[in-house]
């Protein structure tokens, strides 16, 4: 058994072969009482605590023998530490990914992309892989140079639609910085449950943060009493028909599920966004949501940008279905 202070000692042969390393440490006098992830993040330092915290959730550390999966558990001196260092899924999550991309622009500086409904485009917890992050990795080696491939604005897994991405760090700085001004045009359609009441064209402000019953889901909150960020959201009314109504939607700022939430809010939730309340209907899978165009001054040659991407056949076949029309 290492002494009090060692960080590690080397187990039997046998397991060198294996995929993972085993690590065995005891736990200092100076760590007693703390949480098992911040002990273990000070004895074994070449690790970040993030992953440490990873392989304690993943059933990867034992306490004298017993299993442990809460990274707030608390440690004593003397405690006998067992660790498998294996790959997890977040820490093999920025790996390059082929995959076919629909590259609608591209220059030595951007792209934009038409991301289909289903694709993911940043790895997180249930999708630590098959994102856009990993196919834009894959396509353009000088992304891994890059803040999250360069990825500069996100859509939902299930909205399709358009993107632009950053091929240089200047570029991706640029953008970030014109999307904070507003000045990248960013509009969608969108099939709303409920008929259309009222003026043709609404602006929502109402601020978006964490539903306060629901962490899982975002809603429009007050933020005198909760947290949450401004949010604003121009809705025109493009026909309603029956019990549905077909809008487009223009962002002045891009909270999370912002349209989603403003739509809901407004009494008309998105067709098949079971999330916020909306009924599936036409057949869909996914919510009914389409970034439809995207405009902005090259960061570069300053030259205006504008590109739109069509329906994808689902939503397309919605609005038949429905008896909408979108021209």
């Amino acid at each position: 058994m290492a002494s009090v202070g060692q960080a590690e000692e080397t187990l039997d042969d046998a397991e060198a072969g294996a995929d993972f390393e085993l690590r065995q440490v005891m736990v200092p006098a100076a760590s007693h009482g703390a949480r098992l992830d911040r002990t273990l993040a000070g004895i074994v330092p070449e690790f970040s605590r993030s992953y440490l915290q990873q392989l304690i959730e993943a059933a990867a550390v034992q306490i004298n023998g017993a299993t442990v999966t809460k990274v707030s558990a608390k440690v004593k001196a003397g405690d006998d530490l067992r660790i498998e260092l294996k790959p997890t899924p977040q820490s093999q999550a920025f790996q390059p990914e082929a995959m076919e991309l629909d590259v609608v622009f591209e220059d030595d500086h951007l792209l934009v992309i038409n991301k289909p409904a289903g694709l993911v485009v940043h790895p997180a917890p249930g999708n630590w892989s098959g994102t856009l992050l990993n196919g834009l990795l894959a396509r353009d080696p000088q992304a891994t140079q890059l803040p999250r491939a360069g990825i500069v604005h996100r859509l939902d897994k299930d909205t399709s639609g358009l993107m632009v991405v950053a091929r240089r760090r200047q570029v991706m700085d640029q953008l970030v910085a014109m999307i904070a001004a507003r000045t990248v045009g960013r509009e969608y359609i969108a099939i709303g449950n409920g008929a259309w009441q009222g003026a043709s064209s609404i602006q929502v402000n109402a601020a978006v943060g964490r539903d306060p019953r629901n962490r899982l889901r975002m809603a429009v909150v007050d933020l005198d009493r909760h947290s949450g960020k401004t949010a604003s959201t121009g809705i025109a009314l493009i026909q309603s028909e029956g019990a549905y109504c077909l809008v487009r939607c223009k962002l002045q700022t891009g909270r999370t599920h912002q349209i989603r939430v403003h739509m809901a809010s407004i009494g008309h939730p998105l067709v098949s966004d079971e999330v916020y309340g909306g009924k599936p209907a036409a057949g869909l899978r996914r919510q009914a949501l389409h970034a439809c165009q995207l405009s902005f001054d090259h960061p570069v040659t300053g030259e205006t940008l504008t590109f739109r991407s069509a329906l994808p056949p689902d939503l397309s076949e919605a609005l038949l279905q429905l008896g909408l029309r979108y021209n």
